[in-house]
């Protein structure tokens, strides 16, 4: 397999049709994948968002990460549709921004329903698909973790550390599926998408986070799920930052 070269691959995006999810999608279309986008959205919106890809070949399904029935579901569709799943990659994921210092407004539901969707929605697509990604040559996972869950400074006190969860999970995870399944933590720094806010001064700060001095091109993710799949084969449990130089 020439590194770059996705034409072989399938691979399933959660929350694929919007943000950082579009951006992967786009990419890994464009080097030859066939792409699945899963998200809460109708079938008909996921499957306009599938259509919109480069190439052919493409499914959208309206499914939630929170619903492990539908998951287990969702593993026989692929196999009867594509016969395989080579990257699953976990993007699905709420926040919002609350200020640290304020305790009171992280409320208890807010703070499990973060976890439910951005921690175990994650895992519980790992387990659903697992079946599909060690079969053939084995697969990849890319769990998308965030530069937060390293410093602690994003949107909310429960966003960071439920992607500090991910890192974990993703550690392993890595020792649990191997050697025939690979998994990464793929850290964004700030990408400008609209996710967390749309206030100016805000995505102006948060812009020059890094000491490249610019949000992260929401492409860039794409080409990390990219070189990762193709030219990292004997790597797995890494932490795969993305950020802008957020040290």
């Amino acid at each position: 397999m020439a590194i770059g070269d996705m034409s072989a691959k399938v691979v399933l995006v959660t929350g694929g049709a919007g943000g950082i999810g579009t951006g992967i999608s786009a990419r890994v279309a464009q080097a030859g994948a066939r792409v699945i986008l899963i998200g809460r959205r109708t079938d008909a919106e996921l499957q306009a968002a599938a259509d919109a890809l480069p190439g052919d070949g493409h499914w959208g399904v309206s499914v939630s990460v929170t619903d492990s029935a539908a998951l287990a579901a969702l593993a026989g569709k692929i196999a009867e549709k594509f016969g395989r799943l080579d990257v699953l990659v976990n993007n699905a994921a709420i926040t919002k921004l609350i200020a640290h210092d304020d305790l009171d407004a992280l409320d208890d539901d807010f703070i499990d329903e973060i976890f439910r969707i951005n921690w175990r929605g994650s895992f519980a697509c790992v387990r659903a698909l697992r079946g599909l990604l060690e079969g053939g040559e084995g697969g990849v996972v890319f769990n998308v973790s965030s530069a937060a869950s390293k410093d602690g400074k994003g949107s909310n006190i429960a966003y960071c550390a439920s992607k500090a969860a991910i890192n974990t999970m993703t550690l392993s995870l890595a020792r649990a599926l191997a050697p025939k399944v690979r998994v990464y933590a793929l850290s964004p720094g700030f990408v400008d998408t609209g996710f967390v806010s749309s206030d100016p001064a805000w995505v102006a700060a948060r812009s020059k986070a890094g000491v490249m001095n610019t949000a992260v091109p929401i492409e860039a993710l794409g080409d990390a799920v990219i070189s990762m799949t193709t030219g990292m084969a004997y790597s797995t449990g890494c932490f795969v930052p993305v950020d802008g130089g957020r040290i």
